[in-house]
């Protein structure tokens, strides 16, 4: 057994047996923004007389069968929402969905209302439920959630030619937390090893010179005290509350999905503070990327195959960047020979040549694309991207703290996600957000010094195959 399924036996099996849908951060948004708009005391039908409809209050949503504590099938509440598109019934009702101001329930929505149900239904004393307008409705709402975005970058960003690209200190607003990028210089690299690489798998040929436009990217991990801010907005909003920042600033941020709570701690004992966060989804690093550039008001978003090989390279075409050997690997690198079986803080081992910390090691990064074995053959020459199409496999690159053999970091090889790294997730679908058997698993940010247009930006942060299934896969 290796280190990650050991620390998976250890820590992620306990918690996730006793695992429950919490009320406060996984139901009560959804019936706020979904059902209680229309099923609350100022509500037409209520104004009418009929009562029943509301669920602002416990008891309220408690009575008849609208809620049966134990029994989803027998709730109306559940049920009414995975019907037909057609029926009478299906709730929100079609006619609020054809005029936008509705949507229906996703998978993975209707999914927890149920799990909340089964459990019991548990509602916490106290809470009473407001209609919220939602703001990200449907695909047609993210894309002008999307191009409210862009105004903001385009009115904040000022570089225009790589020579303005300096180094520089960003600051998540409404926090304390900052994070660094380095800039990387456009140019022409071989991606790819050559057949003679110790170690080499087919996957990583043949190789082909390709061009990069230029880019920042960051000079660490992203570290779990800028991903906690994403994850956790409840909390994050508190946290803003103190430094008075505008409203549509608020709204702004608020609207990009964010993670579910997770149901198992995810740092898993290892450390918070300064450690690079894990364990979440593609999809989820993509969704980052796009609450970040809300937030600072530049584009970021991650790296493509082609531009994480190239940084990482750093103008070297050698098995790693300091040479072929792997035998200075512990100056650079946090791996399974010197990690004491965790990943460790960004930035204490010595950067790469263009002063990039741990791009080989500690965390395997995140690329966009899909993962091709015979990729290579077929990749254009200029701004190679393989865009997904598909749910599995897509890329990680650079190795981590779990592998122990050292050709696992050169800087050519490729590694497959696979569904495997949610093999332990109890939850049915499975989470959208979190690969929890991947504690290997992270991601950095770059930003481009060509800023997309908005139609671009939407394809960077939604690519539409998140789900297991590919059949789920849909504009909800």
């Amino acid at each position: 057994m290796n280190k990650t399924a050991i620390l998976a036996a250890s820590i992620l099996i306990p918690i996730s047996a006793s695992a429950a849908v919490d009320f406060v951060k996984d139901v009560q948004p959804i019936l706020e923004y979904n059902c209680v708009r229309c099923h609350n005391p100022k509500a037409s039908a209520v104004e009418k007389g009929d009562t029943s409809v509301e669920l602002d209050t416990k008891e309220k949503a408690f009575r008849g069968k609208t809620v049966v504590p134990g029994d989803a099938t027998k709730s109306k509440l559940y049920k009414t929402t995975i019907l037909a598109d057609d029926a009478d019934k299906l709730m929100p009702p079609m006619e609020e969905i054809k005029k936008g101001s509705s949507a229906r329930l996703t998978k993975e929505q209707t999914e927890i209302l149920k799990a909340w149900i089964n459990e019991g239904a548990k509602w916490p004393d106290g809470v009473t439920l407001l209609a919220r307008k939602k703001e990200v409705a449907s695909g047609k709402n993210e894309v002008l959630v999307v191009a409210d975005i862009a105004k903001r970058i385009a009115a904040t960003t000022k570089e225009k030619t790589e020579a303005e690209m300096k180094p520089y200190t960003g600051t998540i607003t409404g926090s304390d937390v900052t994070f660094d990028m380095v800039p990387i210089p456009g140019g022409k690299f071989k991606m790819g090893s050559p057949e003679n690489e110790k170690g080499r798998k087919a996957d990583e040929g043949p190789q082909k010179e390709v061009s990069v436009e230029p880019f920042w990217m960051g000079k660490c991990e992203v570290t779990w005290n800028e991903f906690l801010l994403f994850m956790y907005p409840e909390e994050e909003k508190k946290a803003r509350v103190a430094k008075s920042l505008p409203a549509e600033l608020n709204t702004l941020t608020d609207s990009v999905s964010h993670p579910t709570q997770p149901y198992v701690e995810m740092s898993f004992g290892m450390g918070t503070d300064g450690y690079p966060a894990i364990s979440m989804t593609q999809h989820a690093a993509n969704k980052y990327c796009q609450w970040l550039s809300a937030k600072t008001g530049h584009f970021y978003r991650l790296p493509t195959e082609a531009e994480w090989e190239y940084a990482a390279r750093a103008g070297t075409m050698t098995a790693y960047f300091w040479g072929d050997e792997a035998s200075k690997i512990g100056e650079y690198c946090w791996w399974g020979k010197n990690s004491d079986f965790k990943y460790q803080k960004v930035g204490k081992k010595k950067p790469n040549p263009w002063g990039l910390y741990d791009i080989l090691g500690n965390v395997c990064e995140w690329t966009l694309d899909q993962y091709e074995p015979a990729y290579y053959a077929k990749m254009p020459a200029a701004n190679p991207w393989n865009k997904a199409t598909l749910p599995y496999p897509h890329v990680a690159r650079g190795g981590s703290w779990d592998d122990e053999d050292a050709a696992a970091l050169r800087v050519a090889a490729r590694r497959a996600s696979t569904k495997e790294w949610k093999r332990q997730d109890p939850q049915l679908p499975k989470s959208i957000w979190y690969h929890t058997d991947a504690q290997f698993l992270g991601f950095r940010v770059i930003r481009p010094l060509k800023t997309p247009t908005p139609e671009e930006m939407q394809k960077y942060w939604n690519n539409g195959v998140e789900k297991d299934d590919p059949r789920l896969n849909r504009a909800d």
